[in-house]
């Protein structure tokens, strides 16, 4: 090899170093993984929750990331199924590599997958209601890895009951949906109504599939309860308004879980839910909070953008996602990507103001949220009206 030859080999070992060290040095992006029932029966849940997501991580990463790392977000549809649920999850843990996971969408998916966080040791954001997500029965504390951004259903029992004080309501009948929610809704009705005084006069069941509950309203009009509190989600609690319209039963007050937290839920009803009272998070009424509540910024930020790129209105579903997505980032910034550090930094985390409300977290409560995070609401010319 000549002397021109040495060089243009040296000049080509230099170049291989240096974009080698390059690539070495390069900041790896943080992986974060999302399992949400983007379709199926509970798509209108996983839906908004992957637009949000998606969004959400769009925005960091368009103003350059979080020191200079872009967010990976790696989502996944597990349709509305457990053994789906399962095989995301131990994916996003064994084969993705994420550092954190939001979701699922659903309350049993949730309960399913938890033991495979407690054994990865890797935070879990769930964006499902039920208390039990965050409350290990056999330990009664919160499972170590696992939080969620919903308000709990004991909260929204506690919001219904408080407001039938107020309007003299004692004698009520519930229905519920046979799935995960119903179920935990049921079971914090029965529990927390002697608290306030309530006597439950009928407790009737409907399957999420069922299209009529006339046989179960026709029951219940029969024991004359002065209020009926449904607990479902999806199709149902539509279908459960038509039905007691139908029958003429508006003298008897309807309550709606926070499930109901859509405007299409009001559109589908076509009329049907006026005058119904449900527990709303401030983010799915933006629009009419003080100007002094302290969740009025981010509410009216992401009712603008959401609204103008997906040209739909915003649900409390997609609030989940928004404030599951942000806990992430918030402990990206604070702590980087080190599992163990980012649960500590949101199970210590205070003042965190969402969509659901302002997340107090500790050791002891992993939701972060009280049953101040609701505002009653009535439904007053097909929208959302604070009841006073």
């Amino acid at each position: 090899m000549n002397r021109f030859g040495r060089y243009l080999a040296m000049l080509l070992l230099v170049c291989v170093v240096v974009l080698v060290w390059g690539l070495g040095t390069a900041p790896a992006d943080y992986k974060v993984g999302a399992i949400f029932s983007v379709t199926g029966p509970a798509s209108f849940l996983g839906d908004p929750e992957k637009k949000t997501a998606e969004m959400v991580v769009a925005q960091v990463n368009a103003a350059g990331g979080i020191d200079g790392k872009k967010i990976q977000l790696i989502v996944y549809d597990d349709e509305g199924d457990a053994t789906k649920a399962n095989l995301y999850a131990r994916r996003l843990l064994t084969q993705d590599r994420v550092t954190a996971v939001i979701g699922p969408s659903q309350s049993g998916l949730t309960m399913a997958i938890i033991p495979l966080f407690e054994q990865f040791k890797t935070p879990l954001i769930s964006c499902a209601a039920s208390h039990k997500i965050v409350y290990n029965e056999k330990t009664g504390k919160p499972y170590h890895w696992v939080f969620k951004t919903p308000q709990s259903d004991s909260m929204a029992v506690e919001a219904i009951y408080a407001q039938m004080g107020k309007m003299g309501i004692q004698r009520i009948a519930i229905m519920s949906v046979t799935s995960g929610y119903g179920a935990s809704g049921r079971e914090e009705l029965l529990r927390i109504a002697p608290e306030y005084g309530i006597e439950i006069v009928a407790d009737e069941k409907y399957d999420p599939r069922d299209t009529d509950m006339t046989a179960q309203l026709t029951k219940i009009r029969a024991l004359a309860p002065q209020a009926i509190v449904n607990w479902s989600i999806g199709p149902t609690q539509v279908i459960v308004l038509r039905n007691w319209r139908e029958l003429g039963m508006e003298k008897i007050a309807f309550f709606q879980s926070h499930g109901f937290g859509s405007r299409q839920n009001i559109q589908l009803a076509a009329g049907a839910a006026e005058g119904v009272y449900l527990p709303l998070g401030a983010g799915n009424i933006a629009e009419i909070l003080p100007d002094d509540h302290p969740q009025k910024e981010v509410t009216m930020t992401y009712l603008a953008e959401y609204t103008a790129k997906f040209n739909e209105p915003v649900s409390a579903f997609g609030g989940y996602s928004w404030d599951a997505m942000h806990l992430v980032i918030d402990a990206l910034r604070a702590v980087g990507d080190d599992k163990a550090k980012i649960r500590d930094h949101i199970e210590n985390r205070k003042n965190f103001v969402g969509q659901q409300g302002v997340y107090n977290f500790s050791a002891d409560d992993h939701n972060g949220l009280t049953k101040d995070a609701f505002l009653m609401v009535v439904v007053k010319d097909g929208d959302w009206t604070l009841v006073e």
